[in-house]
């Protein structure tokens, strides 16, 4: 095994043996990747404070392409420490962190990671996580294949009089093609395309009614359940902690 280092978000860890943990890293160089952090849960072991999920930084490892790398150190780019001291922001995060894995192993787009970092940092600078967390769900859904119509009908293809949307019918419905779908206010039509196409690095603020943010949150959860098949604990631990904060 050779020594590498690569840049990279811890998605998680699992403990292994007595002192061991078994952590799954997103790089950049690798994609996904399993590294052994050996004694890591000893006390005086130097990787005890970095051998942990939501951990960005760049890990120095003897890589092993088909099997499990060995972390040697880790220089931290960022702990996201405002994170991990807020129950609420802990939960997106753990949520996104655990809806990453579940992408790349169905796309290993380097793109990926660069939004989760992204996302996580604009979380880490205090902008409201709902919002991020749904805008990075909606990009997501692009490296599985399954956008919803959001630039016109999705029935007849018209950008014209778009009245709802809608998770059944897969985005967009047009007022010719309207029947018993829920409507949506106007705003949240709109929105939801902003969601699409905004440069998440460049967010600097988010002003978004709860009405907005509450009926975009629900077509994503339900659009999800009907065309991805991903179900994870963590969504549901983050909706509990999101109506405790309510």
């Amino acid at each position: 095994m050779k020594i590498e280092s690569v840049e990279g978000i811890i998605l998680t860890e699992t403990n292994y043996s007595e002192s061991s943990k078994i952590l799954n890293v997103l790089t950049k160089e690798h994609g996904l990747i399993g590294v052994m952090s050996k004694g890591c849960r000893n006390m005086k072991s130097k990787l005890r404070g970095v051998s942990r999920k939501l951990l960005y930084g760049t890990l120095h490892i003897y890589y092993k392409e088909n099997g499990l790398s060995t972390l040697i150190g880790i220089d931290v780019k960022n702990s996201f420490s405002k994170i991990m001291t807020d129950l609420e922001k802990i939960s997106y995060a753990s949520y996104l962190l655990d809806l990453t894995h579940q992408i790349i192993k169905q796309n290993e787009e380097e793109e990926i990671l660069e939004l989760l970092i992204q996302t996580l940092v604009k979380i880490e600078e205090g902008l409201n996580p709902q919002v991020l967390t749904n805008i990075l769900e909606l990009k997501y859904l692009n490296f599985l294949g399954v956008s919803p119509s959001i630039d016109f009908c999705t029935h007849c293809g018209s950008d014209k009089q778009i009245v709802t949307l809608s998770s059944f019918e897969g985005g967009y419905i047009c007022k010719n093609c309207y029947q018993n779908e829920p409507l949506v206010s106007e705003k949240t039509i709109k929105m939801i395309r902003m969601y699409y196409y905004v440069d998440i690095q460049n967010i600097t603020k988010l002003e978004v009614s709860k009405q907005v943010s509450s009926e975009i949150n629900q077509f994503l959860e339900d659009y999800y359940d009907r065309f991805t098949g991903i179900y994870m604990k963590s969504k549901d631990f983050q909706k509990k902690i999101h109506q405790m904060t309510q």
